[in-house]
């Protein structure tokens, strides 16, 4: 499995960094794939490209904000989640991905 994520929080600093840091490290110790874009203080970082994206089983984003360019990911299949979702619990949430991707 293969996921593309995009992380956001209203002030760009901790939680959206923080949460792209979980999302990592959990996905890798449940061995799925995962690139994650962050959308900061510092802008656009790791940017998703067409390519990724297409390439990818589901597209997490994980945001209490509205992310910017979400128009690159029309058609894909798309779940929408809290960054303190992410925070609490990134398993529960990776899994969920893998539910919908079935």
């Amino acid at each position: 499995m293969k996921i593309v994520a995009v992380t956001a929080c209203p002030t760009g600093i901790a939680h959206t960094y923080m949460a792209a840091d979980i999302l990592n490290k959990t996905a890798h110790q449940m061995g799925i794939k995962i690139q994650v874009e962050t959308q900061g203080a510092m802008g656009i970082e790791h940017f998703l490209t067409a390519k990724n994206i297409a390439c990818a089983d589901i597209v997490l984003i994980a945001s209490d904000i509205e992310v910017e360019q979400r128009a690159r990911f029309t058609g894909s299949r798309i779940h929408c989640v809290t960054i303190e979702e992410v925070l609490v619990d990134a398993t529960a949430v990776i899994e969920r991905c893998q539910q919908l991707c079935q």
